[in-house]
């Protein structure tokens, strides 16, 4: 049911095409934090409210998590609107509307058609085969983004594990590395670097931060190694399992997955393709159409027998509709404050926008703190400056440094990155117990972290 919030915003975003004004105002304002309150309590109540035991089967649906999250965002704006004025707060709507529409279709879109995609054999969960999932799914998310090849092999990841005892922390490292940082690479990656490219960086710019993919996804593989090993000491040896035999059904929903992500990567509103300029929520038409035509290929009903349901990406729907509009207020007071903060190195870049994109979406904040790094530029240019599209230059260390923590850090909490909360919801559907935001953080603060200061550390000086 969530998932009619997209219809929703959607038309939103229809009407207020080009009503963006400056949310400067919010920032300006000496009560701004009152405006991140909304925000604040959201982010508390997706950490909490599934410990309370009273609350605990009313947070399951996605109705009431809808609820719950737009009455936050409802919040902010009607903050807006009392301090600053209708037309502010219609800004923020707008501004809300115009990035969580791309954010939820392109989700959507790669879910169902992934979904009509099925990797099958015989393939055990030993440590072996667990790496070179993992280890594939951080190649793949670079060429499907990091939500299709979630959605591609989060599945068979489950299935190979079934017999396992302890299943959860490999569903969490499958978070971290397919989910987030594997996905450095190419634009099509992961949505910051999609919104990167389109605001004028080149195509093939990502492939510089390929030492610090290397580093960062062979560490997490090592510590997973380490971590697998000391959880099989106390389990059943895996059943025999003979000869590992997988392939791949459904290759109409592949070729449908490589133009989705054509798509993505050409479709861009007011920019000529081919002779044609594509009209704003041409992107987002042609990625549900795409959507549609996977199911063309393998219907609902024989879907659902299988286990595929939308449940988990309108858990994720309903929670970002919220996130997305409360968020406008703390985003604007970076935006307006951020080039005070002294973030003149690529580290402190990244540990920013990484901590931020841990809480608020990396997408978004990765807007932010580019612009930082622009106006950094123009003060100290350095030798590796990269010149954008639209004729700015921005320091190519910088720009690592904000890209970066964008990707990796998103993986630090459950709504860092919109693949998060789906690969969740699947494997919760499964029979994994998995954590709550307080306790994916424990792991994430415990092993993901450490991994992601070395990298700073070897990368970025």
């Amino acid at each position: 049911m969530a998932l009619g919030a997209v219809a929703g915003a959607i038309a939103i975003r229809a009407v207020a095409l080009g009503a963006h004004e400056p949310l400067t105002p919010l920032a300006e304002r000496p009560d701004w934090w009152l405006g991140c309150v909304p925000f604040a309590l959201l982010l508390l109540a997706l950490a909490v409210v599934p410990l309370v035991a009273p609350l605990e089967h009313w947070w399951e649906r996605n109705t009431s998590k809808l609820a719950f999250s737009g009455l936050m965002g409802l919040a902010a704006l009607g903050w807006m609107a009392w301090r600053t004025g209708s037309g502010t707060a219609l800004s923020a709507a707008a501004h809300g509307a115009t990035e969580y529409v791309p954010f939820i279709v392109l989700l959507l879109s790669l879910y169902v058609i992934a979904g009509g995609v099925r990797v099958e054999g015989t393939l055990r969960g030993s440590t072996a085969a667990n790496l070179s999932l993992l280890a594939c799914g951080a190649v793949l998310a670079n060429l499907l983004g990091t939500t299709g090849a979630s959605m591609l092999l989060i599945r068979p990841l489950l299935e190979a594990n079934r017999e396992r005892r302890h299943q959860v922390h490999t569903v969490v490292f499958f978070i971290f590395i397919v989910s987030n940082v594997g996905g450095c690479l190419l634009p099509i990656g992961d949505p910051p670097l999609f919104l990167g490219y389109l605001r004028g960086v080149p195509f093939l710019w990502t492939l510089e931060l390929w030492k610090a993919w290397l580093v960062t996804v062979g560490a997490l593989l090592a510590v997973y190694a380490m971590v697998d090993r000391r959880m099989q000491r106390d389990e059943r040896p895996l059943s025999a399992s003979g000869p590992t035999t997988l392939r791949v059904r459904g290759w109409g929903s592949v070729f449908l997955l490589l133009l989705a992500v054509l798509a993505v990567a050409f479709v861009q509103p007011g920019r000529p393709l081919m002779g044609w300029v594509p009209p704003p929520l041409a992107r987002e038409g042609a990625l549900l159409l795409l959507a549609a035509a996977s199911v063309g290929f393998e219907p609902w009903s024989a879907r659902s027998r299988r286990g595929f349901s939308l449940a988990p990406m309108g858990e994720v729907a309903a929670v970002f509709a919220g996130i997305f509009l409360a968020m406008q207020v703390p985003l604007a007071v970076l935006e307006s404050r951020g080039a005070t903060l002294g973030l003149d190195s690529p580290t402190r870049l990244f540990w920013w926008t990484g901590g931020l994109s841990s809480v608020l979406d990396n997408a978004p904040t990765y807007l932010v703190f580019m612009g930082v790094a622009r106006s950094v530029t123009l003060q100290a240019a350095g030798p590796d400056t990269v010149l954008l599209a639209d004729g700015g230059w921005i320091r190519g260390d910088l720009l690592a440094g904000v890209s970066l923590g964008a990707v990796f850090l998103g993986a630090m909490t459950y709504i860092g990155n919109g693949p998060n909360l789906m690969v969740r919801a699947i494997a919760s559907s499964a029979g994994v117990r998995m954590p709550g935001f307080g306790g994916y953080m424990l792991w994430s603060i415990g092993l993901l972290l450490p991994v992601l200061a070395l990298a700073s550390w070897l990368c970025l000086g």
